[in-house]
């Protein structure tokens, strides 16, 4: 049973001609006599009276009639919901992103993505980057934001480079610099100074780490286990000072140090599964993330 066959019957009984019928529907007349005899062939039994100048419904037809007005009314609803999620009048979004884009960058991007299209639903999942890999490759996620490159190879993900953040040291602005007599910081002058650090699986704990390593020590904490705004909250009431993006420092009100050339840089990708396309709200956003940050580097 096709939506065809139904469409043309419910002509046929609206109108009680096959020719009226067959220019409603915008066929010959032929054609939709037969597709009417497959429906009746193919339900075994006759749907109208077929007298001359006189067709009038069987009781098979009266049966059908309802079911059939019930059908096409389901599809036609069916088709509308699709065409509104593929116009972005509805639907939803999952987006993950780890906790200092998600203090800095996300924001923004979504509330300009929700002005735009105020019907889709915003999920965001929030998490570490190899704890996102996961997550987007089991289908938990639309689209997500990462940091790259990841310690493991990824092959069931397609990823691509969005920007090169800064990173940059913030302290407390009522206690002492970090360096004086300069204005620029070495990675060599963390060495021996209290540093509040982010919780384990954290990307900027093992980027901050790595980095004191391959200067030939290792990092004093005074204070770990945190998120972003409550290791900045440790630099605020003086536990510490901490390594955090540049785009959350300048949100922070706290003393911002950069470090010498080339500084400390972290790459942020967006990603999404190799094996499906991104729905079109995912491409969407990834446009409005990209414009943005375009315009903020103009």
């Amino acid at each position: 049973m096709q939506l065809q066959q139904l469409r043309y019957f419910t002509a046929v009984a609206d109108t009680r001609h096959f020719t009226r019928a067959a220019e409603r529907e915008h066929v010959a007349q032929p054609s939709l006599s037969q597709q009417i005899r497959s429906l009746e062939k193919e339900l075994g039994a006759d749907l109208f009276h077929r007298a001359r100048g006189h067709i009038t419904l069987t009781d098979a037809g009266e049966t059908l009639l309802p079911l059939a007005r019930r059908i096409l009314a389901d599809a036609e609803t069916a088709r509308r919901e699709v065409q509104e999620v593929a116009q972005l009048r509805r639907g939803r979004l999952r987006l993950g992103a780890p906790p200092s884009l998600c203090a800095s960058l996300v924001p923004d991007v979504l509330s300009a993505f929700h002005a735009g299209y105020p019907g889709v639903e915003l999920i965001v999942h929030e998490d570490g980057s190899q704890d996102l890999v996961r997550a987007l490759a089991d289908g938990e996620m639309d689209l997500a934001l990462i940091i790259t490159p990841l310690p493991v190879q990824a092959p069931a993900l397609v990823t691509s480079e969005l920007l090169r953040e800064e990173l940059v040291v913030v302290s407390a602005p009522d206690r002492p610099a970090p360096v004086s007599r300069r204005t620029r910081i070495q990675v060599a002058d963390l060495r021996g100074r209290p540093l509040a650090m982010f919780r384990r699986g954290y990307d900027l704990r093992e980027f901050t780490i790595a980095a004191c390593r391959a200067a030939g020590f290792e990092p004093v904490l005074t204070v770990e286990g945190g998120e972003m705004d409550a290791v900045l909250g440790f630099v605020r009431a003086g536990l510490g000072i901490a390594v955090v993006p540049s785009m959350v420092a300048e949100r922070s009100g706290l003393r911002i140090t950069r470090f010498a050339t080339p500084g400390m840089h972290r790459v942020i990708s967006v990603a999404h599964r190799a094996d499906v396309s991104p729905p079109r709200a995912a491409r969407e956003l990834e446009r409005i993330l990209r414009e943005h940050l375009d315009l903020g580097m103009s």
